[in-house]
C-alpha cells in the first residue's frame, strides 16, 4: 500500500532566523507538501505566496465579524482561509506560544496539532505562567515534541500527559558529518547567541586561565546578542584583545571552515535567573558531528548528547575553574582531543542523525493526520 503524502503547515514566528536552521531542515526534509507560515505567533505570511490578507477578504471578514457571523478576527480568518485553500491536514507549531495562539483555530477546524518545544518556551517561568501552563496546548495537541530529557520532565511537571510527549532531539545537517578536523590550531570555537543562558562571559573567564600556560591560544566567538557588548568590554578589561576574537554572525560555510581548523568547541550554558535554559543546542550537535570535542556544562540536553570523557568534557554550571582545566587538557594533549572528537562524530551519526530526527517527526505528523477522520 502506497502511503499518501501529508499536506503539512509549519507555523513559526520568524521567516528565516539565522539560529533556527533546524526549522529549515524540517521544511526541506519532511515527506509531503510543506507550507511554511511565519511572521508572528499568529502567522501573517506564507512562503512563496506572501501576505495572507488582501483588502477584499479583509472587508468581508470585517463585515462578518460585525454581523457576528464569525468569532474570529480578520487575521485569524485570513489564516483559516489559507489553511482551507491549501487543504492542510496537520499543523506543526514551532514553540509553545505559537501553539497556544492557534490552538482554538485547530479545534475549530478539527485539525490535528503537533507542538514542537525548543528551550525558552518550556523553561522561562513568566512565559509558562502567562500561557496558563499551556493547558490549552496540551489538551489540543496530538503530540508534544521535547528536545531534551530535562524538557521532557519539565513538560510533565506542568501537566503534559506522558503519552503525548515524544523525545526527539534536533539534529545537525549532513554537511557537518563530512568535516575532517585537523586540530591544527591552538584555537577554541564558540558559536551561538550572546544570551544569559549561554553565559559567554564564563567562557571568556575560563579561557583566561588557559593563557597562563598557553599565551598564544585563541578563542573565536561567533554570533550576536544582548550580551555581546558586555563581553567585548570584559575582554578589554582583562586585556585579552589579542586572544579573543569576535566574528559576528557567520555563514554555515564559515562555521565549517572554523570547525576544520579548531581544537575544540566551547559553550558554558547555564540556567538563567528567569528559568530560561537550552533545549539541546544545535551548535553542540554540529560541532560534535564535525568531530570536535565539546567542552560544555551539565545543562539541559547537553549531557544527553555529549558523554563526559568520551565525546567531550563537561563541568557544572558556573564552574569556570574546571572548564579552564578541560581546555588545558585538550591543549596539552591533541591526541586526546582527536580521540574525543572522533568518538563524538561516531555517536552523533549513530544516535542523533538528521535521518533519525526527520523520520521520527514524519511518523508523528503522519499519525496525527490520520487521527481525525
Amino acid at each position: 500500500m502506497v502511503r499518501q503524502e501529508n499536506r503539512i503547515a509549519i507555523i513559526s514566528p520568524a521567516e528565516n532566523a539565522y539560529s533556527e536552521t533546524f526549522i529549515q531542515a524540517q521544511k526541506n526534509g519532511l515527506r509531503g507538501k510543506v507550507f511554511y507560515y511565519y511572521n508572528g505567533e499568529l502567522p501573517g505570511y506564507l512562503e512563496g505566496f506572501g501576505s495572507l490578507l488582501n483588502k477584499r477578504d479583509g472587508l468581508i471578514f470585517k463585515v462578518k465579524r460585525k454581523l457576528k457571523l464569525t468569532k474570529f478576527n480578520v487575521h485569524e480568518n485570513a489564516f483559516i482561509k489559507s489553511l482551507k485553500d491549501n487543504k492542510i491536514q496537520v499543523i506543526l507549531a514551532q514553540y509553545g506560544p505559537t501553539a497556544h495562539r492557534i490552538a482554538h483555530i485547530c479545534s475549530y477546524l478539527k485539525m490535528p496539532l503537533v507542538t514542537h518545544f525548543h528551550g525558552y518556551d518550556a523553561s522561562v517561568d513568566q512565559i509558562i505562567d502567562s500561557y496558563n501552563s499551556y493547558k490549552r496546548v496540551f489538551s489540543q495537541s496530538f503530540k508534544v515534541i521535547a528536545v531534551s530529557k530535562v524538557m521532557e520532565r519539565k513538560l510533565l511537571s506542568i501537566g503534559c500527559p506522558k503519552e503525548k510527549i515524544v523525545y526527539n532531539v534536533c539534529a545537525p545537517r549532513k554537511e557537518f558529518e563530512t568535516v575532517v578536523p585537523t586540530y591544527s590550531k591552538k584555537q577554541f570555537l564558540a558559536v551561538g547567541r550572546f544570551t544569559d543562558k549561554k553565559a559567554p562571559y564564563y567562557t571568556i573567564m575560563a579561557f583566561k586561565k588557559v593563557l597562563k600556560k598557553h599565551p598564544d591560544a585563541k578563542l573565536l566567538m561567533a554570533g550576536d546578542g544582548v550580551l555581546l557588548n558586555m563581553c567585548k568590554n570584559l575582554v578589554n578589561h582583562l586585556k585579552l584583545e589579542d586572544n579573543v576574537v569576535f566574528l559576528g554572525v557567520i555563514t554555515p560555510k564559515e562555521y565549517i571552515n572554523l570547525l576544520e581548523e579548531s581544537l575544540a568547541f566551547v559553550q558554558h550554558s547555564i540556567v538563567a535567573d528567569n528559568g530560561d535554559m537550552e533545549g539541546t543546542p544545535l551548535s553542540v550537535l554540529e560541532a560534535s558531528a564535525a568531530g570536535l570535542p565539546v567542552i560544555s556544562t551539565y545543562h539541559a540536553g547537553i549531557p544527553d548528547v555529549i558523554e563526559h570523557t568520551k565525546t567531550g568534557l563537561l563541568c557544572k554550571e558556573h564552574d569556570i575553574e574546571t572548564m579552564g582545566e578541560h581546555m588545558l587538557n585538550v591543549l596539552d594533549n591533541v591526541a586526546y582531543a582527536r580521540q574525543l572528537g572522533l568518538e563524538g562524530k561516531r555517536t552523533i551519526k549513530k544516535q542523533f542523525s538528521m535521518e533519525r530526527h526527520i523520520n521520527r517527526l514524519d511518523e508523528v505528523l503522519f499519525e496525527a493526520s490520520k487521527s481525525i477522520v
